[in-house]
């Protein structure tokens, strides 16, 4: 079953919702290894369907 792609509004909405999430953690968490880990992965997970979804 294929998903609707993502309209522009929503891309929008949610690269700024990871970037202050990320930006927050940043700010008020200790940085180690598992949070400079765990950003990365949250940024593959956003990313990933935002990039297939424009590519179609």
């Amino acid at each position: 079953m294929a998903r609707k792609k993502l309209s522009q509004t929503q891309i929008a909405f949610i690269i700024i919702l990871w970037i202050v999430l990320v930006v927050y953690i940043l700010l008020y968490a200790t940085i180690t290894p598992f949070t400079v880990i765990s950003i990365l992965m949250s940024g593959a997970i956003v990313f990933i369907p935002i990039y297939r979804s424009l590519k179609k």
